[in-house]
């Protein structure tokens, strides 16, 4: 009985994590997956963050108020470590990907997973899409900031 309630409760919060927070009620038109792959670039992903500037030394607040939200919003699908959890361990993302391509990512997952071939093997090996958790501009940045400081950035 035990194990069958265990089963349910974690269907339950996939199919939760999977549906982003937003339903589509007849209105809005079905987003487009598989649009043009050779318009894609892997460098700055897909979305509307084409320069992130940060500096060479961390913003230790930024970093700190970025620690509360990826706690709240990441953390029951990524470990901080290169080990995976849900989703990949974020050990060293930073040292693997430009600023623009990690905000675009954490801000509209969707399309960049449609599109990035990197990506699409990460899918294959964690199974489960990362949700979109409909974060602000600024609430990605300070992650971003935190992931910095979690990849040694002083």
């Amino acid at each position: 009985m035990k194990k069958l309630l265990v089963l349910l409760t974690l269907g339950i919060a996939l199919y939760a994590c999977s549906q982003g927070g937003k339903q589509n009620n007849g209105n809005e038109a079905p987003a487009q997956s598989m649009a043009n792959p050779e318009d894609y670039d892997p460098k700055r992903g897909e979305g509307k963050f084409e320069n992130v500037d940060v500096d060479d030394k961390l913003d230790v607040a930024m970093a700190k108020e970025g620690k509360t939200i990826a706690d709240l919003k990441c953390a029951s699908c990524h470990k901080y470590t290169d080990e995976r959890l849900v989703g990949p361990g974020w050990a060293g993302v930073t040292e693997r990907h430009r600023p623009e391509w990690i905000m675009n990512f954490i801000t509209n997952p969707d399309p960049m997973i449609d599109k990035d071939p990197e990506l699409q093997a990460q899918l294959e090996i964690c199974l489960v899409r990362m949700p979109n958790q409909n974060l602000a501009d600024d609430e990605a940045r300070k992650i971003l900031e935190f992931m910095r400081e979690n990849d040694g950035v002083q």
